[in-house]
């Protein structure tokens, strides 16, 4: 009796640090054993490249995966000319512009804020939630302080073009997302379109490798245009809109992020790659699930899945097409459109 007393004492000590020591554990981040593969960045949508580029600075400099795609993703959180994410993004029903964001790594370490506003950089804040503190996630008001205490500024986010295209919709307040919206935001000599309309929403979702085979991911958003103040869809949450799992691989969501939490999606995926099928086919199965669920409507649907395995393949699948990706590895640096379910 004595030694299985002694046995619970110690195991719920050693649970307790490795609950409070999140900052020495979040660093470990292994390598897998014997990787032989090159790193890579993948990331949603076209924006995605520029976002690689900056990405790819850190990597192939020897830099840590999670501060790559934490730098990645900053690139387009604060472009005031992308409305889906970050400064500039559009507000919800009642103009205010509020975000959602998280980070995780290979040893399912990972950090997460949602509903946050006035911050021009949600995935930091995610950063140092999975670093500072015991917790995951940090909402609202909460998430706001704690990014004060750690020095982020109050910033405001609504841009003049951001606002303009909220009072435009405020004259009709119809909630009509319209799938991939994100490709029509700039007409084709790069100029914006003008403010107003049924604009939609999107993220962006990096992941990477990196040469040692230590794999992290981020996700970041505005979420959907117009939503109900309070709103939170799948990119900030952990299995939903990104997982991360060193020993399987990584994947991300884009799309209606309602349809993604009721699947899990993104966990989904990696689960499917913990099986041994390949990245393409993970996400296609998945997609799969919510087409059959919605049968009736999925036809006015758009969700895709981008993954990344542990040996560097990576693939995509969408409910639509027009559901783009952008890969930058040292042989290729290129933006793809996904297969879809839809043709």
């Amino acid at each position: 009796m004595f030694l299985r007393r002694k046995f619970l004492q110690t195991s719920a000590a050693g649970l307790a640090s490795l609950f409070f020591n999140k900052k020495s554990f979040a660093a470990a981040n292994t390598a897998l054993p014997g990787y032989k593969s090159h790193p890579i960045i993948i990331s949603t949508w076209d924006f995605g490249k520029v976002a690689n580029a900056e990405a790819w600075k850190v990597i192939n400099a020897g830099g840590n995966v999670l501060d790559a795609v934490e730098a990645g993703v900053k690139v387009p959180e604060a472009d005031p000319k992308n409305h889906t994410v970050g400064l500039g993004g559009f507000p919800d029903r009642d103009g205010k512009v509020t975000l959602d964001a998280c980070i995780m790594d290979g040893n399912l370490n990972c950090g997460s804020v949602a509903f946050l506003e006035n911050i021009v950089h949600p995935i930091s804040v995610a950063r140092l939630v999975m670093e500072k503190t015991p917790h995951i996630m940090l909402v609202g008001e909460g998430a706001l302080q704690f990014a004060l205490a750690n020095g982020f500024k109050k910033e405001n986010l609504l841009t003049p073009a951001s606002e303009k295209a909220w009072k435009e919709w405020l004259k009709t307040a119809k909630y009509e997302p319209v799938i991939n919206i994100e490709n029509q935001h700039y007409k084709k000599d790069g100029s914006q379109q003008l403010p107003g309309g049924p604009f939609n929403h999107d993220t962006i979702g990096m992941l990477a490798i990196d040469a040692s085979g230590k794999m992290g991911g981020a996700c970041t958003t505005s979420g959907a245009a117009w939503k109900m103040r309070g709103r939170v869809g799948d990119s900030p949450i952990i299995g939903a809109g990104l997982y991360v799992d060193g020993e399987a691989g990584a994947a991300t969501s884009s799309g209606l992020g309602e349809e993604v939490i009721r699947t899990c999606g993104s966990h989904a995926v990696v689960e499917l790659m913990r099986q041994g099928i390949k990245p393409l086919t993970a996400c296609k199965k998945v997609v799969e699930r919510i087409v059959k669920r919605n049968a009736a409507k999925a036809q006015t649907l758009q969700v895709g899945f981008l993954a990344l395995n542990t040996k560097g393949e990576y693939g995509a699948f969408a409910i639509q097409k027009d559901f783009t990706y952008s890969v930058k590895s040292a042989a290729e640096e290129k933006v793809y459109e996904a297969e879809s379910w839809f043709k």
